[in-house]
């Protein structure tokens, strides 16, 4: 069993790093890391000093997909209560108020490409390769893949990505939108922390106002968006944090935001 198969740490203030840390399977998920990943998921949402995430792989992959070793011979049962857990997992990762950047230096396939999709936004190395390859095993991405490739790529590029199970590389991945921006393989960790840490210096309330604008937004006709909108809106200008900034912008110094 793998000591640590998910390792958090915090490179810069406000920023949590989570590495997938099975390096020896190509950090595939086994139920070990599915439930790191549960725990860390819900730790970080209920940790106010996180403001910005990153998720990558330790070693040459950022994640295989499903550990099928572990579930060659797995009863209907086993692989059900899996699931189960892995779904619970996928929702706590989509539940943090805070954006999570992935940095995929390497092999995204099936639940790894679900992990990254999972993300608010990705970086990604050329060395970096993405698939949903689940219809060539005789089923379908079940951790959000499809849901959230469609509100990526738009329809007609999931749905021949997803039936064809063909894998892409870092540069169409740009091309299509699945991930923003590509990065040295040896700077990879260290642009997205950089991200991060702009992210995190900007006032909290704010960001996790727009992530859940821009989040639930996209499922709403526009004029709920809208509202949504002005909602958050009205409650962010009597902050704290908003007469702070206004106050640093005429002061010419940085601002110190309290989230309040």
């Amino acid at each position: 069993m793998d000591e640590k198969p998910v390792i958090v740490s915090e490179p810069a203030p406000g920023v949590r790093l989570v590495t997938l840390n099975r390096p020896q399977a190509a950090n595939a998920m086994n139920t070990a890391m599915g439930e790191a990943l549960l725990a860390a998921w819900t730790a970080l949402t209920n940790d106010p000093t996180v403001r910005a995430v990153v998720m990558t792989g330790e070693g040459k992959a950022f994640c295989a997909g499903a550990d099928l070793k572990e579930r060659h011979g797995m009863s209907d049962e086993a692989w059900s209560a899996q699931h189960i857990m892995f779904e619970a997992m996928t929702r706590a990762q989509l539940s943090v108020p805070v954006p999570i950047i992935a940095a995929v230096n390497g092999a995204a396939m099936g639940g790894g490409c679900e992990f990254m999709l999972a993300c608010d936004f990705a970086i990604a190395s050329p060395a970096a390769r993405f698939g949903l390859p689940e219809v060539k095993l005789g089923f379908i991405p079940g951790l959000g893949g499809p849901a959230l490739l469609v509100r990526a790529v738009g329809e007609r590029k999931a749905l021949e990505l997803l039936t064809s199970g063909r894998y892409i590389d870092a540069q169409e991945a740009l091309q299509i939108g699945l991930v923003g921006h590509l990065s040295a393989s040896e700077t990879l960790v260290d642009d997205a922390v950089a991200m991060a840490s702009a992210i995190a210096a900007n006032a909290p309330l704010a960001v996790k106002a727009l992530k859940r604008v821009v989040r639930a937004g996209a499922a709403m006709p526009l004029d709920a968006a809208m509202d949504l909108e002005l909602d958050e809106y009205n409650r962010l200008f009597k902050t704290a944090d908003r007469r702070e900034g206004v106050a640093s912008f005429n002061e010419k110094r940085p601002a110190r935001f309290k989230g309040a």
